[in-house]
Order: C-alpha cells, then sequence, then structure tokens
C-alpha cells in the first residue's frame, strides 16, 4: 500500500476498486448479450477501462476486492427486462458519487482526474452508441399509453357513478377500451405509412395498440376484483398514476428527458379529464333519471 496517502483515502479508493470491478462484470456480460458488433466492441472496451481503473486504484490500496454480484446480476436482468439503454444509464446516473469521490482524493492522487475523464467519456460513447427498437417507437409507445390513460379513466370514471355496478362498468369499459385500442392501432398504421420517411408502420400500430391493451387492463382490473365502485374507482386512478410514474420514469432515464415535468402533465391531463368524466356522469344519471 503506498504510505503517501491517508488511512481515510484508501478506504475511499477501496470503494471506488468495488465500483469499477462490478461495473466491469456488467458491461462485460451485457457486451455477450449484444448481436450489433459495432455495439460489443465499445461495451468491451469500456469494461477494459474499468478494470484498468480497478488495477490502478489496487496499486494504492494493496487489496483484492469482489464485486457487488447483486449490483452485477440486477443490471444484467433489468437489462433484458427493460432494455440495454434503460439499463445502462440508470447504471451511469449512478456514477455521479463516485465522481464526486475522484475530485476529493485528487488533491492526494493527481491521476484521479484522468480517471474522471474515462468515465465522463465511457457516458457520452454510451449515449452515442446506443440504439434500441423500443425507444425508436416511444412516440407510438405514448399515443397509446397516453390516449388509454385519459380515454378509459374518464369513461371509467363517468360509468362508476351512471352505472354504480362493478361488472357493468368493467364490461363496458372492456368493451370501450379493446375498440378503442383497435381504432389506435388503425389509426396509428395509416398515420405512419402516410409518411414517407417511415417503413415501419405495422409496427408503430402494434406497439400503440399494445401499449393501449395493457393499459386497458391494468386499470379495468379493480372492477374485476372488487365490488364497491368507489373503492375500485380509487384503485383504478391509483393506476393510471402508477403507470405514468413508471413509464415517464423510464423514459426520462432511457432518453434523458425532464422526469418532473412529464410526470405532472399526464397526471393532471388523466386525473382532470377522470373527474370531469365523473360530474358528467352524474349529471346523466340525475338528468335521464337513470338508477341501476
Amino acid at each position: 500500500m503506498n504510505k503517501s496517502i491517508s488511512n481515510e483515502t484508501v478506504n475511499s479508493l477501496s470503494v471506488l476498486q468495488k465500483n469499477e470491478i462490478t461495473e466491469y462484470q456488467i458491461y462485460t456480460r451485457l457486451a455477450r448479450r449484444i448481436t450489433n458488433q459495432g455495439n460489443k466492441e465499445v461495451l468491451l472496451s469500456i469494461a477494459s477501462d474499468e478494470l484498468t481503473h480497478y488495477k490502478f486504484w489496487k496499486e494504492y490500496t494493496g487489496r483484492d476486492v469482489k464485486p457487488n454480484w447483486f449490483k452485477v446480476y440486477f443490471y444484467y436482468c433489468l437489462a433484458l427486462i427493460l432494455g440495454l439503454t434503460f439499463s445502462i444509464k440508470l447504471m451511469e446516473r449512478g456514477e455521479v458519487e463516485a465522481q464526486d469521490i475522484y475530485q476529493d482524493i485528487s488533491r492526494e492522487i493527481p491521476a484521479a482526474g484522468k480517471i474522471v475523464d474515462d468515465e465522463d467519456r465511457h457516458e457520452e460513447e454510451l449515449i452515442a452508441l446506443l440504439e434500441e427498437e423500443r425507444l425508436q417507437y416511444v412516440g407510438s409507445i405514448v399515443l397509446g399509453l397516453n390516449d388509454a390513460l385519459v380515454e378509459l379513466t374518464g369513461t371509467l370514471a363517468g360509468l362508476s357513478f351512471a352505472l354504480k355496478n362493478t361488472r357493468l362498468i368493467a364490461l363496458a369499459g372492456m368493451i370501450t377500451g379493446i375498440a378503442a385500442s383497435f381504432s389506435m392501432a388503425a389509426s396509428e398504421y395509416l398515420s405512419t405509412k402516410s409518411e414517407s420517411s417511415h417503413s415501419h408502420a405495422l409496427k408503430s400500430s402494434l406497439y400503440t395498440g399494445g401499449a393501449y391493451i395493457l393499459t386497458v387492463f391494468f386499470l379495468i382490473l379493480p372492477y374485476l376484483l372488487i365490488s364497491n365502485y368507489l373503492f375500485s374507482l380509487s384503485l383504478t386512478i391509483v393506476a393510471a398514476i402508477m403507470i405514468i410514474f413508471i413509464f415517464n420514469f423510464y423514459i426520462s432515464v432511457a432518453k434523458d428527458l425532464d422526469f418532473k415535468k412529464r410526470f405532472l402533465e399526464m397526471t393532471s391531463i388523466s386525473l382532470g379529464v377522470a373527474l370531469l368524466s365523473f360530474v358528467i356522469g352524474i349529471v346523466v344519471r340525475v338528468t335521464l333519471g337513470v338508477d341501476i
């Protein structure tokens, strides 16, 4: 161990060692599952840099440090489920703390500055190289997801007070939702096909319709499981907010967008339409004298 640095710095370097060897394992495993040769080579190059950093810090600490295997398998599985782009960018966000440590120890070890530069270059390379099909169709997914949230949340809110029967509400909502998903998919297909610059009209329509159907399922589910229509409506609102939260978090990480602004915007629109529809349901029920 290098005696010219403090014990506190040695302990900090051990933390950095663990981060580096952990990320080396993550990048290496992710590279194995990539079919695109260019992307594979870049990830392997970054993994090699991480290993070099690990060995560099070892010269100061004199310690062998094992990777955080939970983190390795977590990000690997996350990439399998949610895509390579999301997994890696989420991991890169976690390197902010490590870069702060680099800045602190650079007073004792000037070479730490080069490590920081390498980490910055890693992130830029990743942003430049990663392209996934699912992210190319984000617009189609947003269209299906947002339309389903706004339309069906409002429909269920209106039906809840108009019908007061969860089975009837679920039935009406399901018919409306499925029909609307087909309509949205068809509209997306025709709209996309008319664009000369886009040759993936079918895939766009499938992403739109799929996002719509999946959203319909989660919004209607409370009405199929619970007999109290007001409680079911409350759970549907919660489900809508959770869907908006999860989707916008995913997009904000994968596409480097403002999470808070997008989340508040989609939530306000969906809940605003739901409230308006609920009021309309009350007015229709009282005006027509419907009693079910």
